[in-house]
This record gives C-alpha cells, structure tokens and sequence, in this order.
C-alpha cells in the first residue's frame, strides 16, 4: 500500500504512533466531531450550545484565515472560565485545519471519521445481536461481509478526479489549485533597460 497523503482519526494515540511509524510523511487530520465531543465535555451544559455554534464557525469557515480567526473568538470567550475547553482546541489547531490544504471539495470528506465510524457501527451492531461471532476465523468473515456490503451504500468522494493531483502532490489553497507558473518572466526590453 502507498502511504496515505491524509490520515483522518480520533486522538487515539495508538492509531496515530502507528501512522507514524509506518508512513511518517502521511499528514494528520483530527476528526472534528470528535473533537467537539471532547470540548462540550469538558464545558457546563449552560455552555454547550453557544460553544457547538462556536466550534461550527471554525470547522465549516470559508478558508483557514477565516477558521483561524474563529479559533480566536472561541478562545476569547470560552478561554478565560474553561481554559480546558480552549486548549484542546488551540493544542490541536494544526491538525485540526489540516483539511484546508486540500481540494475545497474533499473538506466534507477529510473534517470526520463519521463515514467509517458508520461501518465500524454496523459490524458492533451485528456483533452484540449475534452475542459474538464464536470464533476468530469467524469473526472475520462476518465483519468483511458486512463492511463489503456497506461499501454499496458508501456516498462517492466528491471531484474525484482531484485525488490524482492530490496524490501527486499539487498545491492547494483556501480549497483551490494553485496553479504553477512554469514559464519565467519576461520583462519587456524597455523595463530591462530602464533597469
């Protein structure tokens, strides 16, 4: 298997020590509900819906400047009586916005782990009714035939003919190619002489 460019988790420290390990250049994306599940946590319930309209604002801003900017208004006003909640934001900010740097159009596949945590819920879900599957050997071969039945129902990547360019590692910003300007430039022959 060719490194991933992109590894979307949870902060399940195993998971990412073995990304690490295996494909160090593959880049890290925090999955956002997640995340947010772990600030309201840490907040009052008073507090809670204000904070999730706040972390929205962060998570669905139009570009990285504008998400930046939204971390420092959450910061400023749940920062000072939560400290807690604001750090687990401002701590992992990097690995959070990490999906800005790709297509705009694969933002709502990078943001969560939810598409695999659906099918992950399926298998648990046939696990508990079957109270187990009885064997190892067995199992297994429940969980690929439920996973490989699901993937009939998983929602296509969006512009998938940009995963190509993303594997081939274009440059994206604000969820735009950046186009790369592979001519020099010519001055016009006053301009090099006015020189």
């Amino acid at each position: 298997m060719r490194a991933p460019v992109l590894a979307v988790g949870d902060g399940a420290l195993g998971f990412w020590a073995a990304v690490r390990t295996v494909f160090p250049e593959t880049r890290e994306q925090r999955c956002w509900f997640h995340k947010i599940a772990n600030v309201l946590n840490v907040l009052p319930k008073s507090a809670q819906p204000g904070a999730k309209a706040a972390l929205a604002e962060i998570w669905n801003a139009e570009d990285k400047d504008h998400a930046r900017a939204a971390v420092k208004v959450f910061v400023a006003d749940y920062g000072t009586k939560w400290p807690k909640a604001a750090a687990k934001i401002t701590e992992d900010l990097d690995v959070l916005l990490a999906f800005y740097d790709y297509p705009a159009e694969h933002w709502v596949h990078l943001r969560t782990t939810n598409p695999i945590e659906s099918t992950f819920a399926t298998v648990r879900l046939r696990q508990r009714v079957t109270k187990g599957p009885g064997s190892r050997t067995a199992g297994v071969a429940m969980a690929f035939k439920l996973i490989e039945s699901a993937q009939a129902r998983w929602r296509a990547v969006n512009a998938p003919h940009l995963v190509a360019l993303v594997r081939a590692g274009a440059t994206f910003k604000n969820g735009i190619l950046v186009e790369r300007d592979d001519e020099p430039s010519h001055e016009s022959g006053s301009d090099q002489q006015a020189a």
